[in-house]
């Protein structure tokens, strides 16, 4: 019941958020990390990554916003570059998603994965947490039955409302995610889908708030099946053209490597490790 998994997303994204996410791993503060297999930076991450299969669960970050795809998209993605997340989202809850293209993209990812890291996924979930928006999700779901074998999990992004207003950070922005994702958890309930039970991390992505204060409140009395992403990184050029969140990843990575992580876990009784589901 003390127990909190820790999971980076963005895995192959750029060289200096893998370094971190590797990092991370080898000092067992990391116990998952998504994986964006569609960079032109993944199959050098994989094989720097192989290593340390069975230290941390390692899944598909599937990506459908900002970046390029893999195989041409021409509805979603007709200039060659994938959406922003809130042009993505308005076209999901309209019903305006080619499923087919959707799917495609996924296998596609998939493959990407496989040929790299030399295995299927432990896990999926979603870059700006588009895995679980109509249109999407249904390609996730059947991914995981035919492509994961009905093995791993999938991440849930609902959380009760209470706790996110409980907890206090960036409430609006929490209450949006968790609504968006409410449909897609009764899905992983209902076809039997391993999945996190609280999803816990969501803030503004700004330096108003100390990450040593987030990170507190993100781990505070955590229950069964307690998952918290992160997004730790060093800023490299590579970064910076890949992807507007920079200097705060750096923040999320000090802090994280530091003492004083490991002091306020070991104060609170709470301890780092796998998903159990």
């Amino acid at each position: 019941m003390n127990k909190v998994t820790l999971c980076a997303d963005d895995y192959g994204l750029a060289p200096g958020v893998s370094q971190a996410i590797r990092a991370l791993i080898v000092a067992g503060r990391l116990h998952a990390t998504g994986c964006m297999t569609g960079s032109l930076h993944w199959p050098e991450a994989a094989h720097a990554l192989k290593p340390l299969d069975g230290l941390a669960e390692i899944g598909l970050h599937l990506t459908l916003t900002d970046q390029v795809p893999l195989g041409p998209m021409p509805d979603l993605a007709p200039s060659g570059r994938l959406p922003p997340v809130g042009a993505l989202v308005k076209r999901a809850l309209a019903g305006r998603l080619d499923r087919a293209e959707i799917a495609a993209e996924l296998d596609r990812q998939l493959d990407s994965f496989e040929a790299a890291f030399g295995r299927a996924p432990d896990f999926i979930d979603g870059h700006h947490h588009v895995h679980q928006l109509p249109g999407v999700g249904e390609a996730v779901l059947a991914a995981w039955q035919g492509r994961l074998g009905r093995k791993g999990w999938v991440r849930s992004c609902w959380e009760p409302p209470t706790s996110i207003l409980i907890r206090g950070i960036d409430r609006l922005r929490a209450l949006i995610i968790s609504e968006l994702g409410r449909g897609f958890r009764r899905r992983l309930k209902r076809d039997g889908v391993a999945h996190n039970l609280s999803f816990r991390g969501v803030y503004d992505l700004s330096d108003r708030i100390p990450y040593a204060d987030l990170f507190a409140a993100f781990t505070e009395r955590p229950g069964p099946a307690t998952l918290v992403m992160c997004h730790p990184g060093v800023v490299d050029a590579a970064l910076i053209a890949a992807d507007c969140l920079t200097h705060r990843r750096e923040a999320e990575f000090h802090y994280l490597a530091s003492a004083d992580c490991a002091i306020s876990l070991a104060e609170r009784g709470i301890t780092l490790g796998p998903l159990t589901v």
